[in-house]
């Protein structure tokens, strides 16, 4: 998809997601909000979501897509990785990636990026996951990590 188009869409989620904002403060909503405006102008996203800490363990939160796993084996996988690092994490080829979880779908790409709460501490992951290969460019880092930080 053409950059342009890319940021277009973006722009149309971002206006809709601050709008939703104004209605409620409660985080779970919001995050179910923006996991739906994602996978509803994206096409070729066929899961979007979020993992959350909760006790230690990485467990699912608001998503859009096919069933997951509730808990994410700790410090594997791609969501991991985002917050072990502490910073985005874009995988062009999952089967590159090691340590990778396979998930039900055709996960061929996968971007994560960390939720930090205002004093630091990362506490989950904004998560996508793409059919196509190589499907995340610099456009989608940019926006999803404008998405991330609304939280």
């Amino acid at each position: 998809m053409a950059s342009e188009d890319k940021r277009v869409r973006y722009e149309k989620v971002l206006k809709r997601l601050e709008r939703s904002f104004d209605e409620t403060g409660d985080r779970v909503a919001r995050m179910a909000q923006a996991a739906a405006l994602l996978f509803k102008h994206f096409d070729e996203y066929f899961w979007t979501g979020f993992y959350l800490l909760v006790d230690g363990e990485l467990t699912v939160g608001p998503y859009q897509g096919a069933p997951t796993a509730t808990v994410l084996a700790e410090h594997r996988g791609i969501c991991w990785a985002s917050i072990d690092r502490q910073e985005l994490v874009n995988v062009p080829n999952v089967r590159e990636f090691t340590g990778h979880i396979r998930v039900e779908g055709p996960s061929n790409s996968e971007i994560s990026v960390p939720l930090t709460a205002p004093e630091g501490d990362v506490y989950g992951v904004l998560h996508v996951d793409a059919a196509d290969f190589d499907a995340f460019d610099d456009v989608d880092e940019e926006y999803l990590s404008r998405i991330a930080r609304m939280f």
